[in-house]
């Protein structure tokens, strides 16, 4: 428990930064997942964050992600699947968009003492409603897990994740490195099965005609494997 008051303390106290900058939003993501294993090969895979904004005065967006795996080998899974994101304003809907994700997740892939790293890559094809054009993006990610003692104590996780943009739509306007997400949290087994993570994440947006933005976000998820 003393571990979650401290991520809120630092939340609390980016929450305060952000107060003083007007153009920097504060966000509030809540996650929820489940991950279901077919056979010794293949995985399903659901996901479903809701995101919050101060800026845009509450849900701003939606994102449901459906993956099906096929684990190549003991760290490496092939993923593919299909992402349902409407986006809101204030809570009122705006536009749909729509994805195609393709990635490849490597688990545990190095160690640093009892530190392990993991890392992602992503490509996706997205597509919004009434506007032309199929909008490209890459998205590495990586991340480090340091447990805090045994089976049943927290984990602390470090992650990086960048936006590349491919090419240029009618809402995809910019080229290369778009956003870099820096995020920090502890996860927390309830058991076997089920795990509570909670935790601050940075979204550095770059703006190409202005000051560069940032969003400050409180995230809370809880996770399901089966």
């Amino acid at each position: 428990m003393k571990h979650f008051l401290l991520i809120s303390a630092l939340a609390l106290s980016a929450l305060s930064a952000s107060e003083a900058q007007a153009k920097d939003d504060f966000q509030q993501w809540a996650t929820a997942s489940a991950t279901i294993k077919l056979s010794d090969r293949f995985r399903l895979s659901n996901e479903l964050v809701a995101r919050f904004s101060d800026n845009r005065n509450g849900l701003y967006e939606l994102e449901n992600s459906l993956l099906l795996g096929y684990k190549i080998n003991d760290h490496v899974t092939a993923w593919a699947g299909y992402v349902h994101n409407p986006n809101y304003n204030a809570g009122d809907f705006t536009v749909m968009e729509r994805r195609a994700r393709e990635q490849f997740t490597f688990d545990n892939v190095a160690k640093f003492g009892k530190a392990s790293i993991s890392a992602r890559i992503r490509l996706e094809q997205r597509w919004r409603d009434h506007i032309d054009g199929t909008a490209w993006r890459l998205r590495p990610y990586v991340k480090m897990a340091i447990p805090l003692g045994g089976k049943t104590a927290p984990t602390l996780n470090l992650s990086e994740e960048w936006f590349v943009n491919l090419n240029n739509t009618g809402f995809q306007t910019t080229d290369g490195l778009d956003r870099m997400r820096t995020a920090a949290s502890l996860s927390l087994p309830v058991t076997a099965e089920i795990k509570l993570e909670a935790g601050y994440l940075n979204q550095h947006r770059f703006v190409g005609n202005g000051p560069d933005l940032d969003d400050h976000v409180l995230t809370g998820g809880i996770g399901l494997s089966l």
